[in-house]
């Protein structure tokens, strides 16, 4: 297959491409099994394989998919007629970055395949886990997980090969109960990842990670059913690891992909806040803000060893100490950013560019947007540090500017914290801000036990639309004086 990849792109070269690559997804798996009150709701397995093919011809992208190998030829000359139809339109021809060639095999770190296991033992730790979230005074309740497995091989013509053999695996717990004035609410948990972990079915066999929450959901979902509604007020907000990780998502990463920023996502996801002018000197947040896109994490949907570029994985600063410094960047976007700043802002890509599937063609996309741990303490310690508060866990609605620029969160869960003590459970908790004056109050940043690697499956960008599975490693933290109840 590698040989053959290397002749059609030998063969695309020499029609007048200066550049091709393609993406063989030689195995693409997914199996989804879900429960619902102590039934099985779902079990599938999809399997496919296929091919996208990329070429520029003259600065404009031509892209084609296929599905049959015997059909790559074919599929070559349709991307490069469809790149040379585009070079006859453009406007602004693509340059790429350069980047290091590589020969390389990634694979995710996995003790336990998760498609190895037997689907009895699948369905029956499933089944358990569903039981012990039924309640009487709960309508639904359910588990589920989604396993994936891809082996892809990555050939372009500047004679990168390269082989990612890719695993992940998506763990969620879910109630769902009315509230005294008959209003839905809900309490739902989903596997995250520890520090320096691996990807397989193991996580969903440890205690901590997965197998002990729902006891702890099902208690929490009743105290909140009856739970006083929370008042509002301007407060202290401690913002857990899941939350932070959707606080980050959407105010740190979308806000900050480069081909947003240049405006290629205004007709459907919205632009940013941000301009080339900032990085450099925008104070983004506080100094407890450090925030990275960094695809080197190990053990998260957003490592995959190498970008659909062929750029290896990076850990880029892209906030450093509340600074804003970078981006996240591909090949192609660096270029242009550059020169459409008049100074050189980026070096170099970030290793950023992934498409969803073999018949989608890569874009800039969330790897993993982390934070940096800090070392103001634990949750117990932000908790009695706290002389009034709010304390928030797991998303329910968000609202976010077309920008970036604001938010509206509302949560699943929080906690009254006041003179050092939690005081009650509230429900319909929310909170709101403007993404820069909220960032700059970030006052506390918790320590290395705090931090979480949040697993995110459902990210949308791109048209046709695109879902991406990425991470967040994330801490606890605490912001001053925010606005909450509203």
């Amino acid at each position: 297959m590698k040989k053959k990849a290397n002749e059609m792109i030998s063969r695309i070269t020499n029609k007048g491409a200066s550049y091709a690559d393609v993406r063989i997804h030689i195995q693409d798996m997914r199996e989804s099994i879900s429960t619902l009150k102590n039934d099985v709701q779902s079990c599938y397995v999809e399997e496919r394989s296929g091919f996208g093919i990329r070429v520029l011809f003259d600065g404009a992208w031509g892209f084609a998919s296929g599905v049959r190998i015997e059909e790559l030829d074919r599929i070559a000359d349709k991307a490069l007629q469809n790149a040379q139809s585009a070079a006859r339109i453009l406007k602004e021809k693509v340059e790429l970055a350069p980047k290091e060639v590589h020969k390389d095999i990634y694979s995710s770190p996995c003790e336990i395949d998760p498609f190895r296991v037997p689907l009895k033992d699948k369905l029956e730790h499933l089944l358990k886990l569903d039981k012990r979230l039924q309640h009487e005074k709960f309508d639904f309740w359910g588990a589920g997980v989604s396993s994936f497995k891809r082996k892809i091989l990555y050939v372009d013509s500047e004679c990168a090969e390269i082989e990612k053999n890719l695993v992940d695996v998506d763990g969620s717990l879910f109630i769902l109960a009315n509230d005294i004035e008959g209003l839905q609410q809900r309490r739902t948990y989903n596997l995250y990842q520890r520090a320096g972990g691996t990807v397989g079915w193991e996580n969903l066999l440890d205690e901590e990670q997965f197998s002990s929450h729902p006891e702890r959901l099902q208690k929490e979902l009743l105290d909140v059913l009856s739970a006083p509604v929370c008042e509002k007020e301007e407060c202290d907000l401690i913002i857990l690891p899941e939350m932070m990780a959707l606080q980050t998502h959407e105010t740190i990463g979308h806000a900050l992909e480069l081909d947003r920023i240049l405006g290629y996502e205004l007709s459907y996801a919205g632009g940013s806040h941000i301009d080339l002018q900032h990085f450099g000197s925008l104070q983004f947040g506080s100094k407890k803000l450090t925030a990275r896109a960094d695809g080197t994490v190990p053990n998260s949907p957003g490592s995959l060893g190498f970008d659909d570029d062929g750029v290896k994985a990076k850990n880029v600063v892209m906030i450093d100490k509340g600074v804003l410094v970078n981006a996240i960047t591909s090949r192609q976007m660096v270029v242009e950013a550059n020169k459409k700043a008049g100074r050189t802002i980026f070096d170099g890509s970030g290793a950023t560019c992934r498409a969803q599937s073999f018949n989608r063609m890569p874009i800039e996309r969330m790897n993993n947007i982390n934070i940096d741990h800090g070392n103001d303490g634990t949750v117990e310690d932000f908790i009695s540090g706290c002389q009034n508060g709010l304390m928030v866990e797991s998303p329910r609605s968000w609202s976010i500017g077309s920008n970036r620029e604001n938010f509206h969160f509302a949560t699943e869960i929080g906690w009254k914290i006041k003179d050092g003590k939690i005081s009650h459970i509230v429900r319909n908790a929310t909170y709101r801000g403007d993404s820069l004056k909220f960032w700059r109050s970030l006052d506390k940043v918790g320590d290395p036990s705090t931090w979480q690697m949040q697993q995110v499956f459902n990210c949308g960008k791109g048209q046709p639309n695109q879902i991406m599975r990425l991470g967040h490693g994330i801490p606890l933290c605490l912001f001053k004086n925010v606005e909450v109840g509203y």
